[in-house]
């Protein structure tokens, strides 16, 4: 049985089935309008992924591995709302959450690290928890139970397929929404699908120093 949506989606598929219905560019426009009224808005989104799956549910079985994203999302749920984000969904050992800034984003990120490095500290060694970490930041479709947008799919991307275990990388349009002075970044450069993505790895905060 399918779940259950959320009025928020119930609502966007219903604008989108009423616009392929249209052929007008003015009747289109109008749609668009109101889906961007209704559910647009400036948003950071942070895609976390949890390192492993494979290697650790090989070695200890999925419950175990189903218990250690149990204590994952325990060290980061808390991390997101203390910086006024929203964690919007969690699928397996994937999260997905919003915040109003990059720079809460970021700052729930370093959270997010500090936590499941105290529980890794009393943890033995071959169930340590690693998270790789994307931000971006832009319009974006803000639902109840999901995120929509360009800058979504990237930071997804980011979070999911590029950084390595405990990096956080950041989207160019994130990096140039943050405060220059309080952070240091690496640039870096991707291929994906043809396709050249820049991206910053996050490496320090300058003031005040950052124990993560």
């Amino acid at each position: 049985m399918p779940g259950r949506r959320s009025s928020d989606h119930l609502a966007l598929q219903a604008l989108l089935r009423e616009r392929n219905q249209l052929r007008r560019p003015d009747d289109l426009a109008r749609i668009d309008a109101a889906i961007r009224g209704r559910f647009e808005r400036p948003a950071a989104v942070l895609a976390l992924d949890m390192c492993g799956f494979s290697r650790l549910s090989a070695r200890h079985g999925v419950i175990p591995y189903l218990a250690m994203i149990a204590q994952m999302a325990d060290g980061a749920g808390p991390a997101v709302v203390a910086n006024g984000g929203r964690v919007v969904k969690q699928h397996a050992d994937d999260l997905l959450a919003a915040f109003p800034s990059p720079e809460q984003a970021l700052e729930a990120a370093l959270d997010i690290r500090r936590a499941l490095n105290a529980m890794n500290a009393v943890l033995p060694a071959d169930r340590d928890m690693h998270v790789s970490i994307g931000i971006g930041f832009g319009p974006t479709l803000v639902l109840d139970d999901d995120l929509w947008g360009c800058e979504v799919n990237v930071a997804s991307k980011l979070g999911e397929d590029l950084a390595g275990p405990d990096e956080i990388l950041l989207t160019a349009a994130a990096h140039a929404a943050l405060a220059a002075a309080a952070y240091r970044f690496s640039p870096c450069q991707f291929e994906v699908s043809g396709m050249r993505l820049d991206a910053f790895q996050f490496e320090r905060k300058t003031f005040p120093a950052d124990p993560a």
